[in-house]
C-alpha cells in the first residue's frame, strides 16, 4: 500500500498569493504523482468545501480537504509558504502551513476525519508547528509526521 505522502507530495516553498493558487498548486503535485481520476473535479469539490466555512485553523495553519470520487488514494499533500497568505483563518492570522488532504469518496468519512483529527491533534502543539516552519528539506517533514502517519494507519 502507498504511504499516504510522500516527498514528491511535499513543496517547502509554495509560491502563491492567495488560497486558491495554493491550493492548485497542492492538487496538481497530487495529481503529478498520478493520485486523482480527475483533478478539475476534484479543485472543484475542495473548494466548494472551502466555501462552507474556512479551513484555517489558526496558527498559520489550512487543512483543505474533499472527498470525492475524483482521488483514487487517500493522499496528504504538505504547502509551506514563506510569505503567508490571506485564508479567512479562525484567529485572522495569514497561513503559512498547508496540509490538503484528498481521500475517494468510498474511503469510509472514518478516514477522512482520522486524518483531519490527528493534524488537528499535532497542531495545537507550539513546538511542532515551529519544525513544520523550520524544516529544510522533505525527508526531514516526513520523519516529523511519521507518528501521526502512523496514528491514520492505525
Amino acid at each position: 500500500m502507498e504511504k499516504i505522502i510522500n516527498t514528491d507530495l511535499i513543496d517547502l516553498n509554495l509560491k502563491a498569493e492567495t488560497k486558491e493558487e495554493a491550493i492548485k498548486t497542492l492538487i496538481k503535485r497530487v495529481d503529478k504523482c498520478g493520485r486523482l481520476n480527475d483533478i478539475n473535479e476534484y479543485l472543484k469539490v475542495v473548494l466548494e468545501r472551502e466555501k462552507l466555512s474556512t479551513t484555517g485553523i489558526g496558527f498559520g495553519i489550512a487543512i483543505p480537504h474533499g472527498k470525492s470520487d475524483a482521488v483514487k488514494i487517500p493522499t496528504l499533500a504538505f504547502g509551506r509558504c514563506e510569505d503567508g497568505i490571506e485564508w479567512q483563518s479562525l484567529d485572522g492570522k495569514v497561513v503559512k502551513i498547508i496540509f490538503l488532504i484528498a481521500v475517494p469518496e468510498e474511503a469510509a468519512s472514518n478516514q477522512h476525519l482520522r486524518i483531519l483529527a490527528a493534524l488537528s491533534r499535532r497542531m495545537m502543539n507550539e513546538e511542532f508547528r515551529k519544525k513544520l516552519l523550520e524544516i529544510v528539506d522533505e525527508k526531514e517533514l516526513m520523519n516529523l509526521l511519521d507518528d501521526i502517519l502512523a496514528e491514520i494507519a492505525a
